[in-house]
């Protein structure tokens, strides 16, 4: 775990003094799940059950916030069980899957979600035939029913078909009215109107948030660490956490803590649920 300045410090220890009235908003894949070749074997880190219901004693709730469908996330993390566990504690976990398109909540445990969106079956249509132009034939797709993510992580190459592979998609994807979405060795299109960084307003202005904590690892999380840094800019004790790796550092300059993967988060929230429970 390292601070990035010595303001980072201070924010950190601000945030523990509101950690009652905090949120905590955490990424999935390269976050609380290790990054795996094949995105359905990306289980949830084997402590993390236990460090969130720790956590949740601490803080006002839990959000788990990914661009996967929801109920995916909810079975590869134990989720259902771990928000039960909450629950009985008087706390909440939420999942917003899709980029915030999709909710749970484990007061209400089902999945409230959008129809697919108009432009998809149209993308999905002509997908294989960038992918041919792009020499990237083999690329994984993942038909997330509101959305299409290609991974080139099973590639022979990853990075370089994902510079042939981008600007292709990114064409395909405004030609059908959808936006694209980078990420670590993959991308995602999906319907406008919905990011990581509305989620985290949604959440602040829902439960009146007293602070917010957000732990991401790539690009997809941008629009996240700009949400808290305006919460930040109206006077809320806010924490900008990078899951970092060899592979993907895109966050690290706009963190305040750097910790290395789901193993540096979770050591980073069993430190601050330490602390907020020694004041």
């Amino acid at each position: 775990m390292r601070f990035t300045s010595p303001d980072a410090e201070q924010r950190y220890a601000a945030l523990v003094a509101a950690a009652r009235t905090t949120v905590v908003g955490l990424d999935f894949d390269g976050t609380l799940a290790p990054i795996v070749e094949d995105p359905d074997s990306a289980h949830i880190h084997p402590d993390a059950p236990d460090v969130l219901l720790a956590l949740s004693d601490v803080v006002r709730a839990v959000a788990v916030v990914t661009g996967r469908p929801a109920r995916k996330v909810l079975a590869l993390g134990g989720l259902e069980e771990v928000g039960e566990r909450i629950g009985e504690h008087g706390r909440e976990l939420y999942v917003f899957g899709q980029y915030g398109f999709e909710r749970w909540a484990s007061s209400h445990r089902r999945v409230v979600s959008p129809r697919p969106p108009q432009g998809l079956s149209g993308f999905l249509r002509d997908l294989p035939g960038a992918l041919r132009e792009a020499s990237a034939p083999d690329a994984y797709v993942e038909d997330k029913g509101l959305a299409i993510a290609v991974h080139t992580r099973r590639l022979d190459d990853p990075d370089d078909a994902f510079e042939r592979l981008e600007p292709r998609l990114r064409a395909l994807a405004e030609q059908h009215g959808m936006v694209l979405e980078p990420g670590r060795h993959v991308i995602e299109a999906r319907s406008p109107g919905s990011d990581k960084g509305a989620v985290v307003r949604t959440l602040a202005e829902e439960t009146d948030a007293g602070g917010f904590l957000f732990a991401g690892d790539d690009l997809g999380d941008v629009e996240a660490f700009e949400a808290v840094a305006e919460l930040r800019e109206s006077g809320l004790p806010t924490l900008l956490v990078c899951s970092a790796s060899d592979e993907e550092s895109a966050l690290v300059e706009r963190s305040d803590v750097v910790v290395h993967g789901p193993d540096g988060v979770l050591d980073l929230l069993r430190r601050l649920t330490d602390d907020a429970r020694g004041r």
